[in-house]
Parts: structure tokens; sequence; C-alpha cells
């Protein structure tokens, strides 16, 4: 298989040789596209057109030659004869080009024999040489290494692909536009941090050479955000990359792409009735209706209705119906390990977590991958959310929601602390749980708590995984399907 590609990867040289001593420029500057592919086979017949693309094919019959271009928006027909644009020029065609050059043409819309909508080819201008075949002469990139490694390659073989991320352009933007709608501002903060803070995850870290510092890959923009509310700012949000250092599954990347917003003067409920306006629009825009069809955590199709409203169960609530375990009852990590080990539910790594991080394991071994919904887990253990809110009835909870959808967590969200001594207490309680080898726990972050001393309002936030919804909506099982260039360990 090498020999035959580098054989051909020769020709093409060959060819390449050729256009450039004919005096031809095989990779011109530019070529007037009057019409994309998607337009040109809605013009009438006789109607003149001027476009371009890749070439996909390509079948030579004597003197008439049929192939097809591909472009962004749909593939066409074209059809070189003979006798339209001269024996030479004819010959020239079938000498020097290949599948997947770009050609640009000029002609005459016509409808062959067989039905087919068509160019009829005038003038004809070589745009772009390509030097290395398509994977199986264009059947399609069927490797899944290969669609991620090569993620230009499966965009020109697969049109799925292709339409898969432009839906996940189109929802940025649809997202983009309903905070607007509902009087946000979009703002943005450092991805370069000096603390690891707004989540619990392990950060990246990395060193700042100019101020010889070492610094810390956002996990989430969470403290800057709020921070922005203390200057005075009331509803803000930010889409952009997160990066957090943890291992790789399905569900999970290390860099990825997340929604954040805080409203003053909100509560959990404020945000709740947020979600289910924003995900039932959003829907509803993107399919005509509120129902759609998605694949959950065991790859198998099921349909969700997101027309609002969206039922709640309580974290106490589900633990205690999944596996028994009524965690009110362990007020230590080790009573709750003791409890875990004597049900026979094994968590990895469960000595080293602190009692919140111990719980959302247990969470997720459980109880997540039965979570149909679209359905809100709410009243959170304090442990699990030591930026959120105390329940001003239940001092064991927090007032904090997540959005389950077919076992994937799309949305977390919460009425925000905004007590600087209780935050502070709270941090100091996440430090000892980090020392006792609690990797995910948060550090402590003083630069936050200082501007949570100068005042903040009431306020709600909100977090959405980009990447987990697009995956859900495409019908896709791995978050790598719907990330344009996912990372990949070197082949070397």
């Amino acid at each position: 298989m090498k020999s035959q590609i580098s054989e051909e990867k020769q020709q093409r040289l060959n060819k390449l040789q050729k256009i450039r001593e004919s005096g031809i420029n095989p990779y011109p500057e530019k070529f007037d596209k009057r019409e994309n592919l998607a337009v040109a086979k809605l013009s009438k017949i006789g109607a003149k057109v001027q476009t371009a693309g890749r070439l996909m094919t390509l079948r030579d019959m004597g003197k008439i030659t049929f192939a097809h271009l591909q472009d962004f928006t749909d593939r066409m027909q074209i059809v070189f004869k003979e006798e339209e644009i001269g024996k030479e020029e004819y010959k020239n065609i079938l000498k020097t080009v290949d599948l997947g050059d770009f050609i640009g043409v000029e002609g005459e819309i016509f409808k062959t024999q067989k039905g087919e909508i068509s160019v009829l080819v005038k003038k004809y201008q070589f745009l772009g040489k390509a030097l290395l075949p398509m994977p199986e002469k264009w059947h399609g990139l069927q490797d899944q290494e290969a669609k991620y490694r090569q993620r230009y390659l499966d965009l020109i073989a697969n049109r799925e692909t292709l339409e898969r991320f432009a839906f996940r352009s189109h929802l940025i933007k649809k997202i983009r536009e309903f905070y607007w709608s509902e009087g946000f501002i979009e703002v943005e903060t450092p991805v370069l941090s000096l603390t690891a803070s707004g989540a619990l995850a392990r950060p990246f870290k990395t060193h700042h050479e100019a101020l010889d510092m070492p610094l810390y890959l956002r996990i989430a923009p969470e403290t800057y955000l709020k921070e922005a509310i203390v200057g005075g700012f009331e509803k803000v949000f930010e889409l952009g990359r997160c990066f957090r250092n943890e291992g790789i599954d399905p569900s999970h990347l290390q860099d990825f792409t997340m929604v954040e917003h805080y409203a003053a003067y909100w509560n959990y409920e404020d945000n709740i009735k947020f979600t289910e306006k924003m995900l039932s629009q959003l829907i509803k825009n993107l399919f005509g209706k509120t129902k759609t069809t998605v694949i959950d955590r065991n790859d198998k199709e099921v349909e969700i209705d997101f027309h609002p409203p969206f039922a709640r169960v309580t974290f106490r609530d589900l633990l205690k119906k999944d596996c028994g375990i009524d965690i009110d009852q362990f007020e230590t990590a080790e009573e709750l390990r003791k409890e875990i080990k004597k049900q026979k539910i094994e968590i990895e790594d469960a000595g080293q977590l602190g009692r919140g991080n111990l719980i959302d394991e247990l969470y997720k071994k459980v109880s997540r991958p039965k979570l149909l919904g679209p359905i809100f887990l709410v009243a959170h253990p304090t442990d699990v959310s030591p930026l959120a809110r105390g329940n001003d009835e239940n001092p064991k909870i927090v007032d904090r929601f997540q959005l389950v959808v077919a076992g994937w967590e799309i949305t977390n969200a919460y009425s925000e602390l905004v007590d600087p001594l209780e935050q502070d207490k709270r941090f100091n309680e996440q430090a000892k749980a980090k020392k006792a080898g609690d990797k995910d726990a948060h550090d402590k972050d003083d630069d936050y708590i200082l501007a949570m001393k100068y005042g903040m309002p009431p306020i709600s936030g909100f977090g959405m995984g980009i990447d987990r919804l697009v995956t859900l909506l495409t019908k896709q099982s791995n978050l790598k399907d719907t990330v344009l260039f996912p990372l990949m360990r070197p082949k070397e």
C-alpha cells in the first residue's frame, strides 16, 4: 500500500511539473467564485455560472468527461466536452488533473440524458494541486483514529461529519443570540491564572517565562466572572475553552468548550427557569419541535422531550434509591468509605478522596447512567459544592442543580456563595482535603476572597458543556466526534 501511494504521489508531482512548464500557476492567488454549488444546482437551464470546488470524481468517456465538484454547500456534476473547450485543452485536463485537485469552471447549466443537473464547462482554471490521494479513492474515511488525527480528510470524505460541525457552529450562534436577547453581556476572562479555581478538577500547570512564575490553565472562568459582578456588571456570560488535567473517556476531554453565566439578584430557581427556557427554545429552533432523538450512555436511541418544566430529584433521594446509602448518615469520608465498601461498590482511588468527591464518584457510579431526563439533580451536599450557597433550611446541602439528559451531565448551576468569611472557611477545608491526597480539591483563591470582601449582591451562576450538548443532539457517543481537532497521542 505504501509503495502504491508513493508511486501515485510521484505521478502527481510529475503532473505538477507539467502544469508549471506550461506556464500555469498551480496555486493561483484567487478565483472569482460567483455561485456556490448549491446555488448553481438550483439555477435555470441555460443559466451562466462560475463556480469552483474540489474534484471528487472523474470519468473519461472519450471525447466527453464527467466529473463532480464538491464545496462546503453541495456536490455537483460538471461535464467537459472536447468540442466545447478544444482538443488540446481537453487533452491537457486529462494529463494534469487528479482527484482532490481544486478547479474553477465557467459554463452553462444543462440536464444530462439521465436527468442530472450539470455544468457544461466552457472554460476552466486550475486552482490547487493535491499531492496525496484521498484514502480509498473517496469511498469514505472509515478508520476512527484516522478521522481524529486527520479531521480534514474526514470532512472531505464524509458529508455527515461536515454537517455535524456546521450544526455545532450554528448551535453556538443560537446560544449567543439567546443570551443577548435575555440581557446578558459577553465578556472575556483570563485563561492563565495564578490559582486553579472554579471547579473540582486537576489543573494543567505551566510557567510564565517573562514573569518567572508558575501559572495554571483555567479549569473554569467562574471566579473572574463573579468578580465582574462585584465590579458592577449584572448579567455576564463567557463562551470559551477550559482545561482539566483528568482522564480521557467518551464523556471527558482535557480541553473543552463551555458557556458560563452569572446573574445578579437571581437564585438557582431563577436559573432553573432560564435553563428550561433556553434549552426548549434552542431545541425547537434547531429541530422544529421540543422532542428529539439522542443516544444514551448505552448507545441506544431514546426520545427526549425538552418541553418545560423538567423533572427534579434530590441528590440524597437518588442515591438512597439506587444503592441504599443515605449520605446524611455518614458525616466523614472514612464513614462513607466503609459503607461503600460494605455495599461492594468499587470506586477508583476511594481512599484518597474527600467526602465531597467520594459522594460525587458514588453518584457517577450508581445513578448517573440510569437518568434519562431531562431531569434536574438538586440539593447537593455542601462538600460537593465549595462555591455554592448553603440552603437556608438545611446547612448540609446547597442550592444547586445539574441537568442530566440520557446519562450526560449538561449543565451545572447554583445560587452563589457571596459570604467571604464562609467562602474562606470552605477554601481552607478544600486545602486540607488536597493536602490529604485529593488532587481534585480546590486551591485557596485569596484574590477572589479579597474581591468578595468588597461586597457582592445575591448571584446565581450556570455552566454548560458545549461539546456534551452537541454530542447529545447529533446522536454521537464520544465527545471527540464533535470536537474538530481533538488532542491525540503522537504516533511515534
